[in-house]
């Protein structure tokens, strides 16, 4: 386990430990507080995000960050963004399970470091790989897991509801449930 974030970071930007890094513009490491108690984790990187080395820069990322908004939340202040692999899928395909089997150990020392008291899955993969493989995302979006000392909480992907603008009403009530758990359990994200 890493206990500097800067070397985790610097590592993971060289990161070759699966076929992704051959098709790279940039690893996609994360972006936001490193203090934040709220972490948000997809699947991987888009083509926009690939090309500025942020996650959720694209069509997805700004409904994020409208939706975010509107529950008080910003990247740039009390949360934290990133990814099962850091690498972007050829064509934004899923990442294949090996794909996130290699690339998982960078997420978990970022989860190690940054020790958030909730975690956001956004997406059925991200879902499925951080919280449970059996998740439904349609079925279990918006519910509490606790493991360990996180709570996680999965909702769907933006990109679906750019594909099916009526799920958003599903995500605004996931986003109203998760303001009131942060309002809950942690000290420093309103404040």
């Amino acid at each position: 386990m890493y206990e500097e974030w800067e070397t985790l970071k610097n590592d993971c930007l060289k990161c070759k430990k699966c076929r992704l890094c051959e098709t790279r513009t940039n690893v996609v490491f994360g972006y936001g507080n490193p203090l934040a108690e709220v972490m948000f984790v997809g699947e991987g990187p888009g083509e926009q995000e690939d090309i500025q080395g942020k996650p959720f820069v694209g069509r997805s990322g700004k409904l994020l960050d409208k939706m975010l908004l509107e529950i008080g939340l910003s990247r740039e202040e009390n949360i934290y963004i990133a990814n099962i692999v850091k690498c972007r899928p050829p064509k934004n395909r899923d990442p294949l399970p090996e794909e996130q089997e290699m690339c998982i150990n960078w997420l978990r020392n970022q989860t190690a470091l940054l020790r958030p008291k909730l975690i956001v899955a956004v997406g059925r993969i991200a879902a499925m790989k951080i919280i449970d493989d059996k998740i439904k995302i349609t079925k279990d979006h918006g519910k509490f897991y606790k493991k360990g000392n996180i709570l996680f909480m999965p909702t769907i992907h933006p990109a679906a509801i750019l594909r099916n603008p009526k799920q958003k009403i599903l995500v605004e009530e996931d986003f109203l449930n998760l303001k009131q758990k942060i309002e809950e359990i942690c000290t420093l994200t309103y404040n």
